[in-house]
C-alpha cells in the first residue's frame, strides 16, 4: 500500500510541475510592408513576479536585428516551473 501511495504522490508532483510550464506566442502588429529577410529579438526575465531587468521592447528588437522598416511583431511569454519566472520575448521582422 505504501508503494502505491508513493507512486501516486510522485506522479502528482510531476504533473503539477509540468502543467505549470507554458509558452504563448501572439502577434502584436503587422504592417503592409513585405516580410523582410531580417529578424530581431529582445528578451527579458522576471523572477517571482517582481525581480528582473531587461528591455524586451519593439525598438530594442528592431535595433538588435538592424531593422529600420518593421513588417511584423510577435510577442512570446514563457512561464517557468510553478511560475517562478517569466521570460518575455519580442520578435520583429522587416528590412
Amino acid at each position: 500500500m505504501r508503494k502505491c501511495v508513493a507512486k501516486i504522490a510522485v506522479l502528482a508532483v510531476i504533473c503539477f510541475l509540468t502543467v505549470s510550464c507554458a509558452t504563448v506566442t501572439s502577434p502584436v502588429a503587422a504592417t503592409t510592408n513585405p516580410i523582410g529577410s531580417k529578424v530581431g529579438q529582445a528578451s527579458g526575465k522576471i523572477w517571482f513576479g517582481m525581480f528582473g531587468s531587461a528591455d524586451a521592447g519593439i525598438q530594442t528588437a528592431a535595433k538588435n536585428g538592424g531593422i529600420t522598416t518593421i513588417s511584423t511583431v510577435d510577442f512570446t511569454r514563457k512561464l517557468g516551473i510553478l511560475g517562478l519566472w517569466i521570460t518575455y520575448e519580442v520578435t520583429v521582422t522587416g528590412e
